[in-house]
């Protein structure tokens, strides 16, 4: 077994690096239209410190990297990075969640730089449903991307759907016929809390909504390092995973990462504000064995599970024009 063994038995051997808080959307469920406040310029890592996060989480026993943003094909020159990433001794995968906007530009240079795959977050197939939730997005756009990275060979490409009531529910069928007629490999997401609320589609729901086409049968995953739990139509040559933090109670106890925000805080948990500040001792020209130190202590701060449910975590939130708007994301990295 690889990774940092936690203070629960887990092993870590996940780091999600965001890259940016930038975007070149304005998702409704995001963000308001005007944006949000932006970490300064000056206080988002380089490359060269994110280089120096990574060598000290793989020399901690972190093995796999995913890059997030924001949108993290928005930062300048990213397949730089792929490639830094991709050498590091001990590095196995180097993959990327992004919002396809741009991917049908980078996928090629992407892959030849070292990407092992990608996940892109689509949450709905309705052009016109597209413009509304994105504001500033193209479908065909994105859908060209898609085929791009399978082009690229950046296999699997998944498909992150976040299911909303009354939003996208009704594709959900839609999405899961892909599976069937085009390999998809879809993965739904329970909807996180906006606002410190409850208010998501269990994944049960949807199971028992994909009955009539089909009996799913579980299936290992793809590949990847997510908690997801993976099922196949009949005939399907993708698949349909399911990710449930809010309806399943054992979800935290194969968690298995940390997560790097752009401005260099380390987060054992996405749904806790405990953080261990990289940044600074990266400023002072901090020594590699202090990096892994801080690193491991991040691994052995790492809660057993989220309180979701019981609404006592910390708020995905920020308060914008329309009132408070869940987009701490964008700096953390999903």
């Amino acid at each position: 077994m690889t990774g940092a063994p936690d203070s629960c038995g887990r092993s870590i051997n996940y780091l999600r690096v965001s890259v940016t808080d930038r975007c070149n959307l304005r998702c409704t469920y995001c963000m308001p239209s005007s944006g949000v406040p932006l970490i300064p310029r000056s206080n988002i890592l380089s490359y060269e410190e994110i280089l120096s996060v990574v060598r000290a989480t793989t020399e901690a026993g972190i093995n796999k990297i995913r890059l997030t943003g924001g949108e993290p094909l928005v930062r300048a020159a990213l397949p730089e990075l792929v490639g830094m990433l991709s050498q590091v001794p001990g590095m196995e995968e180097v993959s990327l969640t992004t919002n396809g906007v741009l991917l049908r530009r980078y996928a090629l240079e992407l892959k030849q730089a070292g990407l092992s795959r990608v996940n892109v977050s689509l949450d709905t197939l309705k052009a016109g449903r597209f413009r509304d939730i994105t504001r500033l997005g193209e479908l065909g756009t994105v859908l060209d991307g898609i085929e791009a990275a399978k082009d690229a060979g950046l296999h699997p490409v998944k498909i992150n759907v976040v299911v909303i009531r009354g939003v996208n529910d009704d594709e959900v069928l839609d999405f899961a016929r892909l599976t069937i007629d085009q390999e998809w490999h879809v993965r739904f997401i329970e909807r996180m809390p906006f606002n410190g609320e409850v208010d998501f589609i269990p994944a049960a729901e949807l199971q028992k909504l994909m009955g009539s086409l089909g009996k799913l049968e579980p299936r290992m995953p793809p590949t990847g390092n997510g908690p997801a739990a993976y099922y196949r139509l009949p005939g399907a040559t993708g698949t349909i995973g399911f990710i449930t933090p809010l309806s399943e109670p054992s979800f935290c106890s194969r968690c298995n990462r940390l997560r790097l925000s752009a401005d260099g805080r380390l987060r054992p948990c996405l749904m806790s504000d405990d953080e261990v500040d990289l940044r600074t001792p990266l400023r002072n020209n901090a020594q590699p064995s202090e990096l892994k130190r801080l690193v491991l202590e991040a691994v052995a701060s790492k809660p057993e599970r989220h309180h979701l449910k019981e609404g006592n975590a910390t708020p995905l939130e920020i308060r914008g024009a329309g009132g408070v708007i869940n987009s701490k994301m964008s700096q953390i990295g999903g």
